[in-house]
């Protein structure tokens, strides 16, 4: 039963070798961002960060508008998610709405806290006066919906009282990204966006004051490379590097969804760089284009076993993808 809980369960990334093209990340695929990369690389690890990250604080907080003891750093927003279920103040029923992300799931069940899942929007808001704490993940992952109930909900646990975090994960990669209540708590993780996945930092931002929050992290929580990332996606010049290539990532996502149409495909496309394609059986189609060096999100672990989830990639490999797919699809018939 503990291992059940505690495997691995993204599913995306594997042990094998390195895929030649890689679509089962959703990172920016036009990264890394070289600003934040020369931030990454110019760090000295030979010393401890500061272990109160107040800097780091106060610049997050100013750039968002915030005070900054509303805000606090983590080891990726996957942490940060562990951390927010064993808070004493939100111990009780968490709230979801699959399909979504499922770190979600992951971190209530060792917490041991009441799982309540939603199946629609619409149930969502009637059981969220009955949590603690609820997330929604803005657009959704895998799916790319981009909620339209976000106030209300907002409303509703503002009057309960419940935590709602929205999980900003693909908010900066999106288009017309919706205005987000600002009694929600936010996730951010900015790796995404700039193209760093492997730099593991994020952070969380609250109505209320995360002082009591922080301290409940293990100490020197976040490296000096996380720090110097975080610092330097707040600058300009990376904000305008950000903005540059969501767009080409846009029109990657409208070409590669032409491209599986073209195959005779359903698609769904997300409003941010990545998309859900129905192949029939999901799992061995993924193990097809995985011998052929491509790898991709097979969705059978979000309760959808007939879908894939692929990112924006550059023209070259949604070409190689393509081809890879006719001939997969031909195959199994």
């Amino acid at each position: 039963m503990i291992d059940d809980i505690l495997k691995p369960i993204h599913g995306g990334t594997d042990s094998g070798p390195p895929p030649r093209f890689d679509f089962s990340t959703n990172a920016n695929a036009l990264g890394p961002d070289p600003l934040a990369l020369a931030a990454v690389q110019a760090a000295d690890p030979s010393h401890y960060p500061d272990p109160l990250y107040t800097e780091l604080h106060q610049a997050l907080a100013a750039h968002h508008g915030v005070r900054a003891e509303q805000v606090a750093v983590g080891g990726g927003t996957s942490e940060l998610i562990h951390r927010l279920t064993r808070w004493r103040y939100l111990r009780g029923p968490m709230l979801i709405l699959p399909p979504t992300f499922s770190e979600y799931a992951r971190a209530a069940q060792p917490a041991e806290l009441p799982l309540l899942q939603a199946s629609s929007p619409s149930e969502f808001l009637r059981l969220l006066p009955r949590a603690t704490l609820a997330f929604l993940c803005v657009p959704n992952n895998p799916t790319g919906e981009v909620y339209g109930f976000l106030e209300e909900a907002a409303e509703v646990a503002q009057q309960h009282p419940v935590t709602l975090v929205l999980d900003l994960a693909y908010h900066p990669l999106s288009q017309k990204p919706p205005p987000l209540p600002p009694t929600a708590w936010q996730l951010h993780s900015p790796n995404k966006a700039h193209g760093l996945t492997g730099v593991r930092a994020g952070y969380l931002l609250a109505p209320v004051d995360l002082t009591h929050f922080r301290h409940i992290a293990p100490s020197w929580v976040l490296g000096v490379h996380g720090e110097a990332m975080l610092k330097a996606t707040l600058q300009q010049p990376s904000l305008d590097w950000l903005s540059r290539t969501r767009e080409a990532l846009w029109g990657l996502r409208s070409e590669l969804a032409a491209g599986l149409r073209g195959l005779g495909l359903e698609v769904r496309e997300s409003a941010a760089n990545f998309l859900m394609v129905k192949v029939g059986q999901a799992t061995p189609v993924a193990q097809a284009l995985r011998a052929r060096g491509l790898r991709v999100r097979d969705c059978t672990g979000f309760g959808l076993p007939e879908w894939l989830r692929l990112s924006a990639q550059r023209s070259e490999a949604q070409a190689e993808l393509l081809g890879a797919m006719e001939e997969v699809l031909h195959a199994q018939g």
